[in-house]
């Protein structure tokens, strides 16, 4: 019967865990879907949070290449003053991103729901 209680103190646990996660995630980020994006993201920073090599083989058209990986010594590159537009392949990268620079200061962030993925816009590869 112990086995049973702890098995749903830590489900439980774990739930609340990731609604925590999640309600905290939407005070941070604007998760838009790609009409708005789209409508947005040129008068903004547009970050793609992808590694180099995801980046050369397709991005939108316009977007900066700021690897989360290399975020912490790039963000200098980014105005904390501007709308900063945020995209990797699905989402989550983007979102810890987001995390991220909202502890440093950053508080105008949007990512674009579902990520490059679900783009349909224009976009640039290399050849």
């Amino acid at each position: 019967m112990n086995t049973i209680y702890s098995l749903l103190i830590a489900i439980v646990a774990i739930a609340i865990y990731y609604v925590f996660i999640w309600l905290y995630q939407r005070k941070i980020v604007k998760t838009v879907a790609e009409e708005e994006f789209r409508a947005g993201y040129r008068k903004a920073q547009l970050i793609d949070v992808r590694e180099p090599n995801e980046f050369e083989a397709g991005h939108i058209l316009g977007a900066r290449n700021i690897p989360m990986s290399q975020l912490r010594m790039r963000m200098q590159e980014l105005r904390p003053d501007k709308p900063v537009y945020l995209y990797c392949q699905s989402g989550s990268r983007s979102a810890r991103a987001a995390q991220f620079l909202y502890r440093k200061g950053y508080k105008d962030l949007t990512q674009l729901k579902g990520g490059f993925k679900g783009w349909s816009g224009k976009i640039k590869a290399k050849k």
